[in-house]
């Protein structure tokens, strides 16, 4: 119904608002990619992992996903994967390594095979934190990807000791409890923008993975 407003010399009618115009829609965070029971990542963003088993836990990524991954080390590096101890986890086949010689080489690669947007996981290994404008760069190049409609990649950041990336999306760290003849590690998410800090120790029985225990910590949302 349209409502009439008049003056001296004719009369308007101003047809109703309508509700859409009223109204924002809720928010819809995206579906993250699951990788243990209950867990995910959140897709075309950057994640850290720390820890001295950051590696195992990427591996773990590695094995929730399909199609090729890509794995980006320092090429003056030693410490390499080795096939057997990738092939419990995947077909190392589906690993491809790039190593530049250069440390400005690192998250350049990450940045570019992440804006391609062909592949699932980009898994970068740094000798240090980088700055915060790399990090930021690194989500923009998965966001491009995303809004491509090629898919939507991980980016993964494996730095050594503690961590501590600034602008990550979520920081996970791991280390191994191993206990006799039981493959254990702990688990941690030390931070994340919609997800509280908790622990986990994770076992692994045959070719499963079990979270056996979490601890809830005290918590506040960062939306930093």
């Amino acid at each position: 119904m349209a409502f009439p407003i008049e003056n001296k010399k004719r009369t308007y009618y101003i047809p109703p608002m309508s509700n859409h115009l009223l109204f924002h829609r809720a928010h819809r965070p995206k579906p993250g990619h699951p990788f243990l029971d209950g867990l995910s990542l959140t897709p075309a963003r950057a994640h850290e992992f720390c820890g001295p088993s950051r590696r195992t836990l990427a591996l773990i990524v590695a094995r929730a996903t399909k199609g090729p991954v890509f794995w980006i080390q320092p090429g003056w590096s030693h410490d390499r994967l080795y096939g057997e101890g990738v092939l419990p986890f995947i077909n190392p086949g589906r690993i491809t390594f790039v190593s530049p010689h250069r440390p400005e080489d690192l998250l350049w690669s990450m940045e570019e095979v992440l804006r391609a947007g062909c592949v699932p996981l980009v898994i970068g290994e740094l000798p240090g934190i980088p700055g915060l404008t790399s990090v930021r760069r690194l989500h923009l190049a998965a966001e491009t990807a995303e809004r491509g409609e090629k898919q939507s990649p991980l980016g993964l950041l494996l730095v050594p000791g503690q961590g501590g990336v600034q602008g990550v999306e979520s920081r996970w760290y791991m280390r191994w409890a191993h206990q006799e003849d039981r493959q254990r590690w702990q688990l941690e998410r030390r931070r994340a923008r919609m997800e509280p800090p908790k622990s986990w120790m994770l076992e692994r029985i045959g070719e499963r993975f079990i979270l056996r225990s979490e601890t809830v910590e005290n918590y506040e949302p960062d939306g930093a």
